[in-house]
């Protein structure tokens, strides 16, 4: 982990949230867990997929489940409204993987996605705790064909930039390596919200 980033366990609001992108199998959650877990537990996972009857989606769940252990975890799963979990846990750490699944299930429910975007970004802005965010970069590669899935990726797109703009901190990860895009850990106002950076 990068000497510079380190959680503050007394990490407030939009400053105590963490945003971690990358591609496929980049190593985000693996990170995402490491940055967690220099805080002292519970933390909690908030999980956003939904299995359904995906059986390939199940095996990878359970393979996420088995990588983090359980020790020391609690695992919500909230598919949709993601930000009653993070209002009913804040003053516990908390784990958001992933958001590009939220942003799947707010599209496949044909939910307004800048009302939810704003309830998101409330839920941040009071938490009492750190938060990490997990999401998928989308947006690298070619056009999608279809016009659901050109939506999904400008939507991600604008779901990223929305939180990049407020978190305090937001990095990308390639090949398992972090590359630290955001890192702002001097105090605003006398608010001292993290101590450090990651």
């Amino acid at each position: 982990m990068n000497k510079n980033i380190i959680l503050d366990n007394g990490a407030k609001s939009y400053r105590g949230t963490l945003l971690i992108l990358g591609g496929t199998r980049s190593g985000k959650s693996h990170y995402a867990e490491t940055c967690i877990k220099t805080l002292s537990p519970p933390w909690v996972y908030l999980a956003t997929a939904r299995i359904n009857d995906d059986e390939e989606m199940h095996q990878r769940i359970l393979r996420h489940q088995a990588d983090r252990g359980s020790e020391g975890w609690l695992t919500v799963e909230e598919p949709l409204e993601v930000w009653r979990v993070l209002e009913r846990y804040t003053q516990t750490p908390v784990l958001l993987d992933c958001l590009t699944l939220w942003l799947t299930n707010v599209l496949l429910e044909e939910q307004n996605i800048t009302a939810v975007t704003t309830l998101l970004l409330q839920s941040l802005s009071t938490r009492q705790a750190p938060t990490v965010l997990v999401g998928n970069e989308v947006g690298l590669g070619i056009v999608p064909e279809n016009a659901l899935a050109r939506r999904f990726r400008d939507e991600a797109g604008r779901l990223h930039q929305s939180l990049a703009r407020v978190v305090g901190q937001v990095i990308f990860m390639a090949a398992g390596l972090p590359l630290v895009l955001k890192n702002e850990t001097n105090p605003i106002n006398g608010d001292s919200r993290f101590s450090h950076g990651f």
